[in-house]
């Protein structure tokens, strides 16, 4: 399948790397199917594309948490364990969507926005089910964190 993103141009999906959120994300309730990439050229990439295949001009750029110096310990309910259809915690990949302030996305390019500050959107982490290919945001209503002291 292919899609044209105004942000990354022509991108062909392959149907076996798509990744269903039957909720959708917050904000964008409608968009339940994704696909993953990452930056050409990068062997490593520090953050990955996840590309909208509902809506074209909906892609976030997201990282692992750890990158960032920040992990979780997230207890889900019955219905989130149903949803993403694990069995094994290890199947379950942590992401969260992060931006510049004064990015927007323009040709693609990481570095438009430089100079912004790096956010993130910690009380909504991505769960996703590396083997089943679903996946859910977690919206958490009170995050409790213990800051490094310097």
């Amino acid at each position: 399948m292919n899609i044209e993103s105004p942000r990354f141009g022509s991108l062909q999906i392959e149907p076996g790397k798509v990744i269903e959120f039957p909720h959708g994300l917050a904000g964008f309730e409608n968009s339940r199917r994704f696909s993953l990439f990452h930056p050409e050229g990068e062997a490593s990439p520090k953050y990955f594309i996840l590309q909208s295949l509902d809506d074209a001009a909906v892609a976030f750029q997201i990282t692992d948490p750890a990158r960032l110096g920040f992990s979780y310990e997230i207890e889900l309910n019955d219905e989130e364990t149903q949803l993403l259809g694990f069995s094994d915690p290890a199947e379950i990949a942590v992401a969260v969507i992060v931006w510049r302030d004064g990015d927007h996305g323009h040709d693609g390019d990481a570095n438009v926005a430089q100079a912004g500050t790096l956010r993130a959107s910690l009380k909504a982490p991505l769960l996703i089910n590396t083997r089943a290919r679903r996946g859910l945001q977690h919206i958490f209503t009170k995050l409790d964190c213990t800051l490094p002291s310097a």
